[in-house]
């Protein structure tokens, strides 16, 4: 009988004698093979097998394990238009409640996973692939992933990274609350109420420390306390052990680092939160990952998404007419807002920043992260201006915003462009009237989309928006095609051009 579901540590060794083998060019394959029986027991036949001289590794996970199978593989688009080939692939990238086993948690409604290796949910990839599943007036898949991400708020304690057993120490960037503003902006604000409680969670789970940081003691876990005594966030993860789903690239990271390994093991772990996994954005020399240094920075974009979270939280005090929540966080946004100004913009480079606060400085990065203060709308117009300036020269790639201005290798960083930061920059930007660069960015970013699908029948992770005429890289494993949160804009900002046409018939 199959397990439902099982850390990867119950099949420690043989999990990390698999990985150190490198029977898989991906090291997220095994750790996602289902277990044919039992763990325990087939742990019990690896400690004995092992020892004959004739032992075969492979053999022995070919027998024991079901391997995963990759569901898009048979799916043909057959030379359809493009909005054709979104709206099937909806039901290619459909999962339901009745898969679970081996690594990969159960959920009690369907969702949409993004496409190639990521074959489960992924947290802020799925507000990006809400945004097309509107356009598709698929309202009943929004409900059910928000559904599943209240689930996992209330039995897990947060949202992992995915429905993994072994993404559960780490979040993502925190769009739940904006999750449910989509699904309020479409069946009124009494979803609001409905999900109170999980918001309550998600924000408790970030916050989790604030109550413990003191001058001499300024971060704990995901908060930090900086110098005027405000509260910043981080990303973080309890785990400083190599990724299951990544373990030789981390040992060989930690390795090379010369570090103590559990301290680049938690870099890593916190970036793979970020979700920029990875990007010199969060690499001490700008070139080598075994530099990471990732929560020794404060993010621009994650604070930005937690002001956000506070906002949510404080219509729905509103709602609720709970004066004193309502009191308490105005004064949380307040500081927060200042603080983000304080410790993230730069007047001198007219631009936002990560902030590093152990060294009490702004990151030199110029990054894509920058326009998340548009994207929430606490920028005053100068700053929004001087932004724009920023990206239109530093940023702007013929095929939409570049991720960084730094080539180094890693798949979040130059050239490559992902769908998510594109919508942050467009609405970031018409945000506060600046329809020209935001249009150009739109412009550019559909068109990259519309040419790989005419000549491949794919929706791709990432893009090259450097060079439209290359194909993007960089990173720990290729490109995926599917893909979720890239069909989610696409669709999106296809609105945008029929809204664009309407207003154009109408005048």
């Amino acid at each position: 009988m199959k397990e439902p579901y099982f850390h990867i540590t119950a099949l420690s060794p043989l999990y990390e004698d698999v990985q150190k083998a490198g029977l898989f060019s991906d090291s997220k394959y095994f750790v996602d093979a289902l277990p044919k029986e039992n763990t325990a027991g087939i742990l019990e036949k690896y400690l004995t097998e092992k020892k004959s001289p004739s032992f075969n590794l492979l053999a022995f996970v070919q027998q024991y394990f079901e391997l995963p199978d990759n569901k898009q593989e048979d799916y043909s688009s057959a030379a359809k238009p493009i909005t054709v080939h979104l709206q099937e692939l909806w039901k290619v990238l459909q999962r339901n409640p009745d898969e679970t086993g081996g690594t990969l948690i159960g959920l009690p409604f369907p969702y949409i996973v993004p496409g190639g290796r990521f074959r489960e949910i992924y947290y802020w990839d799925s507000y990006f692939t809400m945004l097309g599943l509107e356009l598709s007036e698929r309202y009943d898949l929004i409900e059910n992933m928000i559904r599943n991400f209240a689930h996992l708020i209330h039995t897990i304690g947060h949202i992992p990274n995915g429905n993994r057993t072994y993404y559960i120490s780490r979040s993502q960037p925190p769009f739940f609350a904006m999750m449910v503003s989509l699904l309020a902006s479409i069946k009124g604000d009494e979803i609001l109420r409905d999900y109170l409680p999980a918001l309550e969670k998600e924000y408790s789970f970030w916050m989790d420390g604030i109550d413990q940081v003191t001058v001499i003691n300024p971060s704990v876990r995901r908060v930090v306390k900086m110098p005027d005594g405000s509260i910043l966030n981080r990303y973080w993860d309890d785990d400083p052990s190599p990724r299951p789903e990544a373990y030789i690239e981390d040992i060989h990271v930690a390795a090379e680092s010369g570090r103590d390994s559990k301290e680049v093991y938690r870099h890593i772990r916190a970036a793979a939160e970020s979700g920029w996994d990875f990007s010199s954005r969060w690499f001490a020399d700008e070139k080598y990952m075994h530099s990471i240094q990732t929560t020794d920075l404060v993010p621009v974009d994650l604070n930005c998404l937690l002001l956000q979270l506070e906002k949510v939280l404080l219509n729905c005090y509103l709602l609720e007419k709970d004066d004193d929540s309502v009191n308490r966080f105005r004064e949380k946004m307040t500081s927060r807002t200042n603080a983000i100004q304080k410790y993230c913009w730069s007047a001198g480079q007219g631009f936002y920043f990560d902030y590093h606060w152990k060294q009490h400085r702004v990151s030199d990065r110029i990054t894509m992260a920058g326009c998340f203060p548009l994207f929430i709308g606490i920028a005053d117009e100068i700053q929004a201006n001087a932004t724009a300036i920023v990206i239109s020269k530093q940023l702007l790639g013929e095929g939409g915003v570049l991720t960084t201005t730094l080539q180094t290798g890693q798949q979040w960083d130059a050239p490559n462009g992902w769908a998510p930061l594109q919508w942050i920059a467009y609405k970031g930007l018409n945000n506060y009237g600046l329809n020209t660069l935001a249009e150009e960015i739109r412009q550019r970013w559909m068109r990259l989309n519309e040419k790989t699908y005419a000549e491949t029948g794919k929706m791709m992770e990432k893009y090259n928006v450097a060079d439209t005429n290359t194909k993007a890289g960089g990173g720990e494993y290729p490109n995926q095609d599917g893909f979720g949160w890239t069909n989610g804009v696409y669709l999106a900002m296809r609105k945008e051009t029929e809204e664009q046409k309407n207003r154009g018939t109408e005048k």
